[in-house]
């Protein structure tokens, strides 16, 4: 697990693989008893770290302004990540699914015990955040965000999907 600071708050991060109980989790996360509440993306859709620190200032931003979207700041960043503006085409693209095996946790504030209790719910093998764009299908992450070859000519993957995140409420 790693730790950044997005405007004086903490994000924190975990990646892992063969992870086995994703539909547990998924459904604790629908249910709203998940504890703690995390966010957890499908790692295939993410290339690199900084997208998803651009989506947690966007949503760090919402809750500053009282305008969050979703009903919680762990929703509400993946649905940032997504670049769409329909929430559930958001959870179903970006979110983890039944049969997931490839997931980013990501959580604001994480004390010490939540780290140890996200650790140890998540049945998988913790990695390191520098495969990320290693296992990224990067296939797919062109046809969701809709990136052209031509465009990564002259940008990074992460810079392309950067970008949408920063402007989808602007189009």
């Amino acid at each position: 697990m790693k730790v950044f600071d997005v405007d004086g708050t903490c994000i924190c991060l975990g990646l892992f693989v063969d992870v086995t109980n994703s539909n547990e989790l998924l459904s604790l996360m629908q249910a709203g008893t998940l504890e703690p509440e995390v966010a957890l993306l499908n790692a295939l859709l993410i290339p690199d770290v900084f997208p998803v620190l651009a989506a947690a200032h966007k949503t760090l931003l919402a809750k500053s302004r009282e305008s969050l979207t979703t009903k919680t700041l762990h929703s509400e960043l993946v649905y940032n990540y997504s670049g769409s503006k329909h929430i559930s085409e958001s959870f179903k693209r970006c979110g983890i699914s039944e049969s997931s095996t490839y997931i980013l946790v990501a959580w604001f504030n994480a004390s010490v015990d939540e780290v140890t209790a996200i650790g140890e719910l998540i049945k998988g093998k913790e990695i390191e955040l520098d495969e990320l764009d290693g296992r990224a299908d990067h296939s797919q992450i062109q046809k969701h965000y809709k990136i052209s070859s031509l465009e990564l000519g002259v940008s990074s993957l992460a810079d392309a999907i950067t970008s949408r995140i920063a402007v989808r409420d602007a189009l």
